[in-house]
């Protein structure tokens, strides 16, 4: 009789092992070198995950990463180091998930970094840019009109096959029931990251990202942030960039492409509270700032990108622009520039939900520009009264899209284009910047 009870209990027993592990966002190259890239995907429960990779057109030659483990203290987020590859090569990839090939659904590839120093002179590249993308989530959200929308943006950006993408912040909306429990912000990136529009951009180029407040902690959020550690984890499990620089600590980290540096800083994790009238006002921080100087002064760059979610240049003494919260600093930052005589400087931002080009004409030998490209999904808005003082004319630009920026020309003779997109792709506004005129 107990046999036959343990045998019908054994019948009627949930199966032990739930159905297959699947893709759940991803796959995304993110950092590229000559010789090794990085790539991430999500899977929706634990599972093995490898990624079979070849030169694109010789499927023959294809190799197979060790596997990962995707678990559930990281939403199942992995990251593959693949090494070995031969510099300045198009690759195609798949992966596979518990040893079952996952058949894409869109284009993967992925580019190693061509090795063209003392051979010829730098290739032409592009990247896209842009910021504050919000994802609606109606049980989360404010009541009312829901505040994201736009989301083709996304493909229109995909369509113009940029060799890689730059977040400048606010790549995730934390929102209230988020900013206290580790779980939720976790929970928060998972539902951006697996919106349906985003898969073909993720997995067909290139991924560079910083952070500001919103997929940092709570809004305007400083230092004092309690889970800010916990957040620079997360922000490391959904985003491949380079390893962050340990001496300047939060998410700070530096790349190249080409000819280009690109210096992207960590605007939160150093700041003290806005509005702060005792003590040291800062932003970057001084560990932060030396770091930046040093990295600055050392390289041979012809564009030198220095990228933080919030805009330096802007005038107005309002709001979180930088010389409204740490005019001192913001004035150290740019004497040490001119004292330090370092070409080639120029500023990229988000934050604002409009685009603007920025132009400051003394400061430095040469005009400082910074470009300030949002919303890509959140809704837009206006500058504040008195933001126009160096604003370039015409670049202004209030509602959503994005930023494509290309590099191209001889060595020491380059031209930097940039031209401002519609949700749709529609090209609305372009300029050139030449690298003679940032000497």
């Amino acid at each position: 009789m107990a046999r036959s009870l343990l045998l019908v209990a054994a019948l009627l027993a949930p199966p032990l092992s739930a159905e297959a592990a699947e893709l759940a966002a991803g796959p995304m190259p993110g950092h590229s070198a000559m010789r090794a890239v990085k790539i991430w995907a999500q899977t929706d429960q634990p599972a093995s995950v490898a990624l079979q990779y070849w030169p694109r057109g010789n499927e023959q030659q294809a190799q197979v990463t060790p596997p990962v483990v995707s678990a559930a203290s990281s939403a199942h987020a992995v990251e593959i180091d693949v090494t070995g590859l031969a510099p300045g090569t198009e690759y195609a990839y798949r992966l596979l998930i518990d040893d079952e090939i996952v058949v894409p659904e869109f284009e993967q590839r992925f580019l190693t970094q061509p090795l063209w120093h003392w051979r010829s002179d730098p290739p032409a590249f592009s990247f896209a840019l842009g910021s504050c993308a919000y994802v609606n989530q109606a049980e989360y959200d404010r009541p009312g009109r829901p505040y994201g929308s736009g989301y083709q943006v996304f493909d229109a950006i995909a369509d113009k096959q940029p060799d890689f993408m730059l977040w400048l912040g606010d790549n995730v909306y934390y929102r209230e029931a988020d900013w206290h429990s580790v779980s939720a912000m976790y929970a928060r990136y998972s539902h951006t990251r697996q919106l349906p529009e985003l898969q073909r951009l993720l997995s067909s180029t290139h991924h560079y990202a910083t952070w500001d407040d919103h997929d940092y902690g709570p809004n305007d959020a400083d230092s004092s942030y309690r889970l800010r550690e916990q957040a620079k984890k997360i922000f490391g499990d959904f985003w491949p960039n380079p390893e962050f620089d340990s001496t300047a600590g939060g998410v700070t980290h530096y790349f190249e492409w080409h000819d280009a540096a690109f210096f992207v800083l960590d605007n939160r994790y150093f700041r003290r509270a806005n509005g702060r009238v005792t003590g040291q006002r800062t932003v970057l921080g001084r560990e932060q700032i030396e770091w930046l100087l040093d990295a600055l002064k050392s390289s041979s760059a012809a564009f030198k990108f220095v990228v933080m979610g919030g805009q330096f240049l802007n005038s107005a003494e309002t709001g979180e622009n930088y010389i409204n919260l740490a005019p001192g600093e913001r004035r150290d930052i740019l004497d040490r520039i001119d004292a330090e005589d370092i070409p080639g400087v120029l500023f990229l931002s988000g934050d604002r939900h409009h685009s603007v080009l920025m132009k400051k004409e003394n400061g430095v030998d040469y005009p400082l520009y910074e470009w300030t490209v949002s919303p890509l999904t959140a809704g837009p808005s206006s500058p504040r009264t008195g933001e126009g003082q160096y604003r370039v004319s015409g670049s202004l630009f209030e509602r959503r899209g994005f930023g494509l920026a290309e590099i191209s020309g001889p060595r020491d003779d380059r031209v930097l284009r940039l031209g401002l997109h519609d949700s749709d792709g529609k090209r609305v506004w372009t300029t050139e910047i030449f690298q003679r005129d940032l000497r």
